[in-house]
């Protein structure tokens, strides 16, 4: 039995949910998402409330089940409200800027690193030190967030770097001397 599976999505207002054989798409006011869903799931759509359905419980089925929902759920959120990922950037001379709608990062190279966000991301800088990424889609915003992060990820001895806003960082102690 799948406890979020089995749950009904509620579609608010101004959203439109349409399925076409294993093809969902969901047009909201933020924009459009679109996903190809596993062909054993089926999908109804009825009134405001969309659920998802398995054909039998055997454990790809089950697994399926509240993937699915979950993703559709995404969908619709994101349609509606938008997803973000906050990040910081910590070390002495670390900043970043931004050229048009492309992430400059001073991460202490020897060269300046860009990095340009895939359509329906957008990079927005409260200062040097903070960059919020967002978009509708819940994927897409994390793994560009995640892209960011990987090109200087903090370090444990001083905390240099490039983190999510919510991470902690466990730090570790220098050298010690003697012993």
């Amino acid at each position: 039995m799948s406890r979020i599976g089995n749950k009904p999505i509620t579609v608010p207002e101004g959203v439109e949910v349409n399925i076409n054989d294993n093809h969902i798409t969901v047009k909201g006011p933020k924009g459009t998402l679109e996903r190809e869903i596993h062909r054993n799931m089926k999908v109804n759509i009825e009134g405001n409330t969309v659920t998802v359905t398995r054909p039998n419980d055997e454990t790809i089925n089950k697994s399926l089940h509240g993937l699915t929902r979950t993703l559709i759920n995404n969908m619709i959120e994101g349609v509606v409200n938008e997803f973000k990922v906050e990040l910081e950037v910590n070390g002495v001379g670390y900043r970043a800027q931004k050229k048009g709608n492309i992430l400059v990062l001073n991460l202490g190279y020897s060269h300046p690193v860009e990095i340009t966000p895939p359509e329906g991301i957008t990079f927005d800088l409260a200062d040097a030190n903070h960059i919020t990424v967002r978009g509708v889609d819940k994927e897409l915003v994390g793994q560009t967030a995640a892209v960011v992060r990987t090109k200087r990820p903090p370090e444990v001895y001083r905390g240099k770097g490039i983190k999510y806003a919510t991470e902690h960082i466990r730090r570790k102690e220098g050298k010690s001397g003697k012993k």
